[in-house]
């Protein structure tokens, strides 16, 4: 069953992608920019996006984001800025889907402002000319407090972002484990391999598309074959086969030990800690470092739960935020986005109990007290320190690479084989 649904999942990205290539043949490159907004001053992008609604689409599956953008962000863009922000939780899929649609159709009245997003969609999107820009230099707070020459910053995945799309948070994949019953984890794949065998049943992954399921995957291709050869890999399914199949060949060798014999395997990561929390499981993983303390005091995550990640490193991204190309609202998109990357913003979002995202902003722009309100954040228990983090932490592959590693995943270890 979660193959089906993966499965649809891995085609309907393959059709965005190829309808993305047929809309570029027929879009002019600047047709996103017909609109006036950007010739506006900040003051009059503010004056006029007051009392508007912005719509904000986006994944909707972690209770913790979901919690700090109504409560958090939702009260400081009505306190700053007189907006109303709605969110809407939709897969990324379908949201891009939906903008397909309405691209196709010549509808400029779409009903997203603000979309998150990032790696192969944004790559998908950009393509497409679905998103609106650019418009990074137009946020004061993106000039103010973001490193424009940082490579996470130009670059989503190793594809030039071009002022397209904002950091929202920073993320790097850790693995997660009930420290009251396991005294020893494994620093590589080969002693995950080990571990998995000495504890059969115990340890799964979610499936590709999963985003953390397929983090898990391209970790382990770092692993076994190294970054360097898959980041280089031409972009067909026959290249790419060749250079990971060792690393495939290791997840049919884990495979037997997961979880229900790798019969099945989680849909999301949702499902993933919830097995892990009714210790169905000895271990989860996660995006978000530091959201472990905060799922421990509020009962997600088992007492004793700590983090861990291999010792060649983990692979760290930025997620971002972007405009679609035919919002109705993109002043007040930009004003919720300028929002997004504030002092306020960040550090809230950066505790563990409002969600534990890792913050965008270059500390050397900080003053003294703005760097007060993230260093009085109390990571809590579990949590890697941030500069384990950074020794550890590894760059994503190109972003047409993803759907290619995915489809391959899908072909070979699912089921019963």
């Amino acid at each position: 069953m979660e193959g089906d649904k993966n499965m649809k999942k891995i085609l309907a990205l393959v059709m965005v992608f190829m309808l993305s290539l047929g809309l570029m043949g027929c879009s002019k490159k600047t047709d996103t920019n017909t609109d006036t907004t950007l010739n506006k001053s900040w003051d009059t992008i503010l004056k006029d996006a007051k009392g508007s609604t912005v719509n904000f689409y986006g994944w909707g599956g972690s209770e913790a984001t979901n919690k700090w953008i109504d409560d958090s962000l939702t009260k400081q863009v009505k306190e700053q800025y007189g907006i109303t922000l709605k969110r809407v939780p939709m897969n990324i899929e379908d949201i891009l889907n939906k903008l397909l649609g309405d691209k196709q159709a010549g509808n400029k009245k779409g009903t997203i402002d603000v979309v998150w997003i990032n790696g192969e969609n944004f790559y998908t999107a950009k393509q497409g000319n679905l998103l609106f820009g650019p418009f990074a230099e137009k946020l004061p707070n993106f000039i103010k407090y973001i490193d424009r020459d940082s490579s996470e910053v130009k670059t989503d995945f190793g594809y030039p972002t071009e002022g397209y799309e904002v950091p929202y948070g920073k993320a790097q994949f850790v693995m997660i484990y009930n420290g009251n019953k396991v005294s020893q984890t494994p620093a590589s794949a080969e002693e995950l391999l080990k571990f998995a065998k000495e504890n059969p049943g115990k340890f799964t992954y979610a499936a590709p598309p999963d985003f953390t399921g397929s983090a898990f995957v391209r970790n382990i291709i770092y692993e076994i074959v190294g970054y360097d050869k898959i980041a280089n890999a031409k972009a067909d399914e026959a290249s790419v086969k060749a250079i990971i199949q060792p690393a495939i060949d290791y997840l049919k060798q884990l495979k037997p030990y997961l979880w229900n014999q790798g019969k099945t395997y989680p849909a999301t990561t949702a499902q993933l800690d919830n097995m892990y929390a009714d210790n169905q499981l000895l271990m989860s993983m996660t995006y978000s470092p530091n959201s472990i303390s905060g799922k421990i005091t509020n009962g997600e995550y088992p007492k004793g739960t700590k983090s861990f990640i291999f010792d060649k490193g983990t692979i760290g991204n930025t997620h971002f935020v972007a405009i679609p190309f035919n919002s109705t609202n993109k002043e007040g998109a930009m004003a919720v986005i300028n929002a997004i990357i504030s002092v306020e913003a960040q550090s809230t979002k950066y505790n563990p109990v409002g969600w534990g995202d890792l913050p965008v902003l270059d500390n050397s722009k900080l003053t003294a007290e703005e760097k007060k309100q993230f260093e009085s954040v109390k990571l809590g228990e579990g949590v890697l320190p941030k500069e384990t983090l950074l020794k550890h932490r590894i760059p994503e592959i190109p972003a047409n690479l993803v759907p290619i590693i995915e489809k391959i995943w899908l072909e070979q270890i699912p089921g019963d084989k």
